[in-house]
C-alpha cells in the first residue's frame, strides 16, 4: 500500500506542469534541491536530461535547470575541471522504467557504458559516463509511473560514516539502510548514500558535478541555525532576484560544495 500511493504520488507529480515537484519537507523544513553542474555544452545536456530521461527545461534569468519530480539539474555554461568521478561526489543515479530502452539509448548517443550488475536492491542496475565525464547509475523499476525520476546522490570517502552523521545532524535526516548499502539517509525521496572510497578523492567545486543543493522552507532561519552550530558560511545569505532564489553555501567536511536555496519548488 505504501508504494501504491509513492507511486501515485510521483505520478501526480510528473502530469503536473506549473512548478517543480520536490520533495516533502521534513520537520525541519529541509528537502533535496537538486545538482549543479559545470557543463562545457549546455544544449549537449539538455539532450541528455529532457530527451533521454524525460526532464522539462526551465530557465529563470541566468539560471538553466532540467527539472524531475523530486529533483532539479542546474546547468552553468562552464568547461568542468575534471570528471565526477575522483571526487566526494562521485556520481548521482535513477530510477528508470526500461534499463533495455535506456541503454540503447545511452550507447546510440555514444556515451560509455561502464558497468552493468546487479545493484544493492536486488534490481538491474548500470553505470554510464554521459558528457563532461558525468557519471550517473541507472536503476531498473518497471512500476515506475515516468520514464526516469532521481533517485540517489552517491558519496564516495573514507570519511563515509563520520560524513553520514555530519549530514544526518545538520538537516535532520533519518539514517535507513538501502538494500544492502547501510549507511545512508534520504532528503525526500532523494536518497544520501555513503562509502568508503577505493581511490583518493577531492572535493567538487570547479568539476562536473561542483555542488550539491537543499531546498529550504525558511533560509534565512536555517542558516541562522547553522552560524550557532559554528559552520561557516562559503557565501552568506543573500537574496537572487534574478533568478527568483535566496542563496546561502557551505562545504562538508570532504570539499563537497553544497548551496541552500529557497524558491526552486517555484520553477
Amino acid at each position: 500500500m505504501k508504494n501504491l500511493f509513492l507511486s501515485l504520488a510521483l505520478l501526480l507529480a510528473v502530469v503536473a506542469p506549473a512548478r517543480a515537484q520536490l520533495s516533502p519537507m521534513n520537520a525541519a523544513g529541509v528537502t533535496y534541491g537538486h545538482v549543479h553542474l559545470n557543463v562545457s555544452d549546455v544544449e549537449v545536456h539538455k539532450k541528455l536530461f529532457v530527451e533521454m530521461f524525460g526532464g522539462t527545461f526551465v530557465q529563470k534569468g541566468p539560471l538553466m535547470a532540467v527539472k524531475f519530480p523530486n529533483m532539479l539539474i542546474a546547468l552553468a555554461q562552464k568547461a568542468p575541471t575534471g570528471p565526477s568521478q575522483g571526487t566526494v561526489m562521485d556520481h548521482f543515479g535513477f530510477k528508470v522504467r526500461s534499463m533495455p530502452e535506456m541503454l540503447a539509448a545511452v550507447r546510440a548517443a555514444g556515451y560509455t557504458v561502464q558497468q552493468e550488475f546487479t545493484g544493492a536492491e536486488g534490481f538491474p542496475n548500470a553505470y554510464f559516463l554521459g558528457p563532461d565525464g558525468l557519471r550517473v547509475e541507472m536503476q531498473e523499476d518497471k512500476t515506475l509511473p515516468a520514464k526516469a525520476i532521481p533517485n540517489h546522490i552517491h558519496f564516495f570517502t573514507p570519511q563515509f560514516e563520520s560524513l553520514l552523521d555530519w549530514y544526518t545532524d545538520t538537516f535532520a535526516l533519518a539514517k535507513r539502510n538501502r538494500g544492502t548499502i547501510k549507511t545512508t539517509a534520504d532528503a525526500g525521496t532523494v536518497n544520501l548514500s555513503f562509502q568508503n572510497s577505493r581511490e583518493p578523492v577531492v572535493g567538487t567545486k570547479g568539476r562536473v558535478i561542483d555542488h550539491i543543493g537543499f531546498e529550504l522552507k525558511d533560509l534565512a532561519g536555517f542558516v541562522k541555525q547553522l552560524e550557532a552550530k559554528g559552520i561557516k558560511f562559503d557565501v552568506a545569505y543573500r537574496d537572487v532576484p534574478s533568478i527568483g532564489l535566496k542563496i546561502a553555501y557551505i562545504t562538508d567536511p570532504t570539499g563537497v560544495y553544497i548551496e541552500l536555496t529557497q524558491g526552486y519548488t517555484e520553477y
